[in-house]
């Protein structure tokens, strides 16, 4: 660690330092603390002083932990249960606080938001944080309680639950997919550059030689958006275009692969409740939906049932 000036540690420095590190902003933190960004601040050059270690570093995207600050973030999240623990002794834990779920905006967007009110109603003071992103956040970190992840967690003292089977479907709005059907020439839409790696859009590479995108987007939202715009063809997961209104299926020869959901936790979270409380519904939301996964059948047709693309 850097060498500062040691000074003697105020635990509350630590509970400012957790809230600093979990959202990322002076404005945030105070926010949830109840106090202004100075008193932020000057608790976090506290802690650093008491440590002898600088625990962020500042950059335009906000405080970004330093791998001291990591460690010490790993520390306080055991300080905060071990707290919790001697306060309640033996009562039972309210479920209460933040919890935080890593998850693709697809899946965020699309099926979780519309779905999460019966958890706000049935524990008020629970606070759900959703960090839309395809990037893979560390629950070693603590960068997030839960993870919902496309494809089986690596090996690890991470534990994992397959939760989900999306199935993809070709979708358009029925204009564009009656001229699909009628032979003419197809339009696509998919990821930018980004996103070319992800296995739906390898399989339309492969589907259709020379392929030809009319628009990308990084996010299947976009994608969707595009698509009930007239724009093209796009590969979308069924529960994201399965109820769309301005969306139908486009009958294809064969259907994209499947790719498993998986919900990813610390094994710390079986000792905390409100994870528990959040994770159980998480697992039976996924399971009462199965159907919304799973698609209709009309939108991948028995090979020979749909045309060939006509590519210009």
């Amino acid at each position: 660690m850097t060498e500062q000036k040691r000074t003697s540690l105020d635990w509350e420095d630590v509970r400012f330092f957790a809230a600093l590190a979990r959202h990322g902003s002076l404005s945030a933190a105070a926010r949830l603390l109840g106090v202004n960004h100075a008193t932020v601040s000057r608790r976090i050059a506290a802690l650093e002083g008491s440590i002898g270690a600088q625990l962020f570093e500042r950059r335009p995207s906000g405080y970004e932990l330093t791998a001291d600050g990591r460690a010490v973030l790993s520390a306080a999240a055991e300080m905060e249960n071990a707290a919790l623990s001697l306060t309640l002794h033996g009562r039972a834990e309210p479920i209460a606080g933040l919890v935080r779920i890593a998850v693709t905006p697809s899946i965020a967007e699309g099926f979780l938001v519309p779905r999460l009110k019966p958890l706000s109603l049935d524990y008020p003071e629970l606070d759900i944080e959703l960090l839309a992103d395809r990037r893979v956040v560390s629950l070693n970190r603590h960068e997030a309680d839960i993870a919902l992840r496309l494809g089986r967690p690596g090996q690890g003292e991470l534990m994992g639950q397959r939760v989900a089977t999306l199935r993809f479907g070709l979708y358009a709005r029925a204009d564009v997919r009656d001229a699909f059907v009628a032979g003419t020439e197809a339009r696509f839409i998919g990821f930018d550059e980004s996103g070319g790696h992800l296995p739906e859009a390898v399989w339309l590479r492969r589907q259709v030689p020379g392929l030809r995108l009319a628009l990308r987007h990084n996010e299947q939202t976009g994608q969707a958006a595009a698509a009930r715009a007239g724009l093209g063809v796009a590969v979308l997961p069924h529960f994201l275009a399965g109820g769309n209104p301005g969306l139908v299926p486009v009958p294809f020869p064969e259907a994209p692969p499947p790719r498993e959901l998986w919900m990813v936790t610390r094994s710390d979270s079986q000792r905390i409740a409100r994870l528990q409380v959040v994770k159980t519904f998480l697992v039976e939301l996924f399971a009462a939906n199965k159907a919304v996964f799973a698609g209709p059948d009309s939108a991948t047709p028995a090979r020979g049932d749909a045309p060939k693309p006509q590519m210009g």
